[in-house]
């Protein structure tokens, strides 16, 4: 038996420690204290599975180069964050209600009894009941409620199996508020292979940090912003990769990739013209699969800046708005 898996039963017989009470913090503190390992909410983006944060983000977080990401201001009222810690002791309300359940608050930052970077912060605990401990509670609005349609999406497993990970229990309610007016509520039990499988991606996510390493892009918008913030400007140094192989690998990839989509919209481009012959005047065509519209947009009025500035040149000093570059990447093949 591996040391992991020996580590998961012998922390089911010690209950988590608490780290920190979080009434005698404030938000900023809070944050610090997150800094210090892996929470729950961390967990599926430690192992490259959060849709929303990847790990290059969540090191940048972790390694304090986090200062020039965007960060969502808690008082954001067009904020999901917003209505997620407002609606919460709603949604907890209410899973009472449904289940007869009692649950109470656990003001404490938790962290595994052995595995002192696996940090959690827990909603609710289930009182009184033998079959569930932890409640966790969600919201989804109208773009997030899609991902709740076959269930509990994944990074929210992730996120509860690294709970009871951390607390050694052995099921969690999740409660979720869909589009404010509909409530679900789906259990996850314990899973012994699954959380050694997370506690080893998770340590290795770990080592990253400790070690002060970039972890891997992957190719996701939150990579993009990572890499951005992590690396806002050239040095006009030019690198001699020839001789890399694996570097010169990715750029040999990376044209036949480009040659390839560049096709795809070629033919995409030909077909759609092929279907914009046949409709010719008509507004909208019907298939079997389907259907496609071409009409025209409302007129728009727009200011003319260019004439604008040319009879009154002096509006440029008055108004001027300097905006700050951004690296561009730019391939040239054969250079």
């Amino acid at each position: 038996m591996n040391n992991s898996l020996t580590t998961e039963k012998r922390s089911k017989l010690q209950p988590p420690l608490k780290l920190i009470k979080t009434t005698d913090i404030n938000r900023e503190q809070w944050l610090t204290v997150r800094k210090s390992g892996i929470g729950s909410s961390d967990a599926a983006a430690a192992v490259g599975l959060n849709p929303y944060k990847s790990q290059l983000e969540l090191w940048l977080e972790k390694t304090g180069r986090d200062g020039n990401l965007p960060k969502t201001d808690p008082n954001d009222e067009s904020s999901p964050m917003y209505w997620g810690i407002l609606l919460e002791p709603f949604v907890a309300a209410n899973y009472t209600r449904r289940t007869g359940n009692r649950v109470r608050r656990i003001n404490a930052v938790l962290q595994h009894p052995f595995e002192p970077w696996m940090l959690a912060n827990i909603d609710r605990e289930v009182m009184g009941v033998s079959d569930v401990q932890i409640l966790e509670c969600k919201t989804a609005g109208i773009n997030g409620a899609r991902l709740w349609k076959e269930g509990i999406p994944e990074y929210v497993q992730l996120q509860v199996m690294h709970q009871l990970a951390v607390t050694g229990k052995q099921a969690a309610d999740v409660a979720v508020l869909i589009c404010g007016q509909e409530l679900q509520v789906h259990r996850i039990e314990r899973d012994e292979v699954m959380i050694e499988r997370l506690i080893e991606l998770e340590r290795e996510f770990w080592r990253y940090v400790q070690l002060d390493q970039t972890p891997p892009a992957d190719g996701s918008d939150s990579a993009d912003r990572a890499l951005r913030c992590l690396y806002p400007q050239d040095n006009g140094k030019v690198l001699n990769l020839r001789h890399d192989s694996e570097m010169s690998q990715a750029f040999s990839d990376l044209l036949s990739v480009r040659q390839s989509l560049a096709s795809q919209s070629q033919f995409e481009s030909q077909l759609k013209q092929r279907i914009q012959q046949r409709l010719a005047d008509a507004t909208k065509a019907v298939f079997e699969m389907g259907e496609v519209s071409w009409k025209r947009s409302k007129d728009k009025t727009e200011l003319d800046v260019e004439r604008l500035l040319k009879d009154q040149p002096e509006l440029l000093q008055r108004y001027c708005l300097i905006k700050p570059g951004s690296r561009r990447f730019l391939v040239n093949a054969g250079a």
